[in-house]
């Protein structure tokens, strides 16, 4: 769980979330993802235009490539059939692709992502898990500002890959296909200046949002909510690497920019309520009317207030779990709250 410092400030836009674990650790994962704390943002946009520029020029005669760009072109020249009109063609699209990147980033000054993962139970082992997609969410967020500006499909397929099932790790055990998966559900969202919230779903209960005009929950609108499997269950049927791993099922398709879901906060005051299962699971029709009652109750004040009073309401009922000798079902518990100022 990060520390309040880590809170990015966007204009119109409030937001704060809080965690606890069921134990000393858990498998609950929450990050705010502060563009502006974490990347120097100035610095990468520079870079790209720069690589605009000397993409353009030629390599000298018997130089050695200098970038990319040059080893292409000198790969292109050895070529039977190569002109030079070729090359020059190449070096002007990788010029023009550089100019998309450096618009790219510079949306990243008026944006800030949230991570939201839960790692099946609690514990040290789903803590692991939940290690695992940090890490491997944050080491493939570096290669994707740098190739791209921006997050793409293509980062959260990498992402599902590594939770996948091993077919060489199930044969190093004697061929068992009775190992435990090492499950987890991931939300990763960018809520932008105007109230835009764009988000992948693997397997978590949907966002929220609440209405301050109505006072009550509403419907997320017309847009289209996506949502994918938990994390490592279903591989694309035509990924090369598809034979290596174990899926449920086999997906039809890659993830498409189709795929990844908006809500728009519309009002001033809305917000939206995103949460583990250990605090909601999505279906609970009480809890949801309770949690609804909440956030009604403290529409007015910050987010850090209406996050800990949900929170508050979590933990009364596992006192009541407990109460019931049903301890077990206590789960770690994640609220995050985005609001509309």
């Amino acid at each position: 769980m990060p520390v309040e410092g880590a809170i990015p400030q966007l204009a119109g836009i409030e937001m704060f979330g809080n965690s606890i674990p069921a134990g000393t650790v858990g498998g609950d994962i929450f990050e705010y993802i502060n563009f502006q704390q974490r990347y120097n943002i100035e610095k990468r946009i520079a870079l790209a235009l720069k690589l605009s520029e000397t993409y353009l020029h030629p390599l000298p005669e018997g130089a050695q490539p200098g970038n990319e760009v040059d080893v292409h072109v000198r790969w292109l020249e050895s070529r039977p059939s190569y002109s030079p009109a070729e090359g020059a063609a190449y070096r002007q699209a990788k010029s023009s692709e550089q100019l998309r990147i450096a618009e790219e980033l510079q949306d990243l000054y008026t944006s800030a992502g949230v991570l939201l993962v839960d790692a099946q139970g609690h514990g040290v082992i789903a803590a692991k898990i939940a290690s695992t997609v940090h890490d491997v969410f944050h080491t493939a967020m570096l290669s994707e500002l740098d190739h791209n500006g921006a997050t793409t499909p293509e980062m959260f397929e990498r992402i599902n890959l590594r939770l996948a099932r091993s077919v060489t790790a199930r044969n190093a055990l004697g061929g068992s296909t009775e190992y435990n998966r090492e499950l987890a559900t991931m939300i990763y969202g960018e809520i932008h200046s105007d109230g835009l919230f764009r988000f992948v779903n693997f397997g978590h209960p949907p966002p929220l949002i609440f209405s301050a005009e109505f006072g009550r929950f509403v419907e997320a609108g017309p847009w289209r909510l996506a949502q994918f499997p938990p994390l490592g269950l279903e591989i694309p049927r035509d990924h090369p690497d598809q034979s290596r791993y174990s899926s449920i099922q086999l997906r039809k398709r890659y993830m498409k920019e189709s795929d990844i879901s908006e809500i728009t906060l519309m009002g001033q005051g809305d917000i939206l309520f995103l949460y583990t299962d250990g605090v909601y699971d999505g279906t609970d029709e009480q809890d949801r009317k309770e949690i609804e009652q909440i956030i009604q109750k403290h529409k007015q004040d910050s987010p850090k207030i209406i996050c800990n009073a949900i929170l508050d309401f979590a933990v009364k009922k596992d006192d009541e779990l407990r109460r019931l000798g049903e301890a077990e079902r206590i789960d770690d518990k994640t609220v995050f709250i985005i609001k509309s100022a």
